[in-house]
């Protein structure tokens, strides 16, 4: 990525262990349950992808790839779709009370204004039903 571009970070701290994070950021069920359907896989170098579906009849897919995976620490992936080559970046790390949970997307250029405040809106929304997901028992 270039100095030109942007990321969206969000940053949180979450009442459960990384452990319990890692599972919801890596397990195919689970995180079509809180951001979209998909065929991830923990692999360095697999190719997937997640599909949402706004409304019926309506598919849109982002082509993702495995970047980075240090289990219960850091997970990255390239994200793809409608123009945008970013970077997704999820950082974990232990406290006291549990976990704190770093998003990051980089790579959005000066041109993609509309993308950037969308994925700022998304990740919200995605985070907001994670949290529901973790607060669930095992």
């Amino acid at each position: 990525m270039t100095a030109e571009t942007r990321s969206v970070v969000i940053e949180r701290d979450i009442a459960f262990p990384p452990e319990k994070v890692w599972r919801a950021l890596t397990q195919p069920h689970l995180i079509a349950e809180w951001l979209m359907q998909n065929d991830f896989a923990p692999v360095a170098g697999h190719r997937f992808r997640l599909v949402n579906q706004p409304r019926p009849g309506v598919d849109i897919a982002i082509d993702c790839e495995v970047l980075v995976i240090e289990p219960h620490r850091t997970l990255a992936y390239s994200w793809v779709a409608m123009g945008l080559d970013s970077v997704v970046t999820w950082t974990l790390t232990p406290t006291g009370t549990g976990t704190r949970l770093r998003m990051e997307q980089a790579g959005f250029r000066a041109d993609q204004k509309q993308a950037f405040g969308g994925a700022l809106a998304g990740w919200r929304g995605f985070l907001a039903k994670l949290d529901g997901l973790l607060a669930r028992p095992d």
